[in-house]
């Protein structure tokens, strides 16, 4: 069974037929001849979507519209109209209809609108229930998502927060690492400050600087004496993004440094004392690189006291949803625009995609789409082309059809996507069933989720 439909209209031959169509098509279908006794059917028994009329005897398909969207938003409603009453059919959706359907209609057209409205009942049903997931079972609230994956980070999240172990975050670029940091900072209990440093953003002398400080006239620059970020962590936090990029020069000092909680500014005689819990986060597999002799593998187990993998997001199933939900009521309150949902099928399609650039891409994505529609919800057309377009990571080779066989290069890349899919995002359990090294393997990841971003 597709989905209960509610069919509403005063001629009772219209409603045999209708039930009869839609029948035929899996549906289940009741029907009414009046909208009195459509609301009360609907408000005594669960219906997926209700199919009215617009003119009819007594309460119109407006009237029945408005007091459906009042007092069971939940359903949505197709209204069938008569053809080239734009007017009719404008105010049918102001009073909260789903769709418009123009008389004479072909009932496949009828029959998909249906299928349509009961998928975006079901897909905001979903969100609901993520977001009472959510509520319930998660104390980290900046970090949104209720799939298993999550759950068990949560779970190693809620364990090592009130420690002062260093953690060592880990994931493909844009799953939100630093989200993870922060929420970690304040679930600790220090009273400190939340200092944060990308490692890949600055050169390795002015990285020095401001991890360490320096004194005054320690250099040509130095016009005053300036405390690193070290100090400034005191009783706090100091988190090191992308720490897998930081010189090998720096990391022997770093390591030092947190070895003996002491720092010495640049230029400077004295040593500063400082009392910082460190968090680091990389996309780069640093077990490779300290096997390749590309950093320091004392330093690595320093900040590897407790190591969290963030899931890509394309492991993380509905959560895409949760997400795009929570990004689209922020862009529109930002853009003052009234827009609610996502159309069933542009859902389909952020549930098809395979997020290579992860949250981030997913909420450049959503920003796109609310700058660019004109409705009210959310379409296929307002998302970006790659999104419409994407095609599922399974592999088919035996097409006939020469449209259909993509480059070699391509066909390696949806594997790969595949199996770390499968594997919900493990790149050591995905490295062994591809056959290749973990170093070849972040490095393939690291490439897709650029050429997404």
């Amino acid at each position: 069974m597709k989905g209960r439909v509610l069919v509403v209209d005063d001629d009772r031959s219209t409603c045999e037929v209708l039930a009869e169509r839609l029948g035929f098509r899996g549906f289940a279908v009741e029907w009414r001849t009046s909208a009195e006794e459509a609301l009360v059917l609907l408000g005594r028994e669960p219906f997926d979507v209700v199919v009215t009329d617009l003119q009819m005897r007594g309460m119109n398909g407006i009237a029945l519209c408005e007091r459906v969207a009042t007092n069971r938003p939940d359903v949505p409603v197709v209204v069938i109209t008569a053809f080239g009453s734009l007017e009719s059919a404008v105010a049918a959706i102001r009073a909260g209809a789903y769709d418009f359907v123009t008389k004479p209609f072909d009932i496949e057209v009828l029959a998909l609108s249906v299928q349509r409205a009961v998928q975006l009942r079901g897909l905001r049903e979903e969100v609901r229930g993520l977001r009472r997931t959510v509520a319930d079972s998660t104390h980290f609230e900046e970090v949104l998502g209720a799939s298993p994956p999550m759950a068990r980070m949560y779970e190693l999240l809620e364990r090592v927060a009130a420690s002062d172990a260093s953690v060592l975050i880990t994931g493909e670029t844009g799953t939100g690492k630093e989200l993870v940091a922060r929420a970690l900072h304040r679930r600790s209990g220090r009273r400190g400050p939340f200092v944060a440093i990308n490692c890949a953003a600055m050169p390795e002398a002015l990285l020095e600087s401001e991890l360490f400080g320096h004194a005054k006239g320690a250099f040509t620059d130095a016009r005053e004496a300036r405390v690193g970020l070290l100090p400034q962590a005191d009783g706090g936090t100091l988190f090191l993004d992308e720490v897998g990029d930081m010189a090998p020069g720096l990391q022997a000092k770093l390591l030092r440094a947190l070895q003996e909680r002491r720092v010495r500014p640049l230029g400077a005689v004295a040593e500063v004392a400082f009392d910082a819990r460190v968090l680091a986060a990389t996309h780069r597999d640093l077990e490779t690189a300290v096997e390749e002799k590309r950093f320091r593998d004392d330093l690595y187990y320093r900040l590897n006291v407790v190591k969290v993998e963030v899931p890509p997001l394309r492991a993380r199933g509905g959560d895409v949803l949760l997400l795009a939900q929570r990004f689209l009521e922020h862009f529109a309150r930002r853009a003052a625009k009234p827009i609610g949902s996502w159309s069933a099928p542009a859902a389909e399609r952020l549930l098809a995609y395979a997020w290579p650039g992860n949250v981030r891409e997913l909420q450049n994505c959503v920003e796109r789409a609310v700058a660019l529609t004109r409705y009210e919800q959310i379409a296929v057309e307002d998302l970006p082309e790659k999104v419409r377009a994407y095609r599922s990571a399974y592999v088919v080779v035996a097409a006939d059809d020469p449209s259909e066989l993509v480059p070699l290069e391509e066909v390696e890349r949806r594997y790969i996507l595949r199996v770390m899919e499968a594997v919900a995002g493990n790149k050591t359990a995905a490295s062994q069933v591809l056959g290749i090294e973990r170093a070849t393997l972040y490095r393939k990841l690291d490439r897709y989720a650029r050429a997404g971003s």
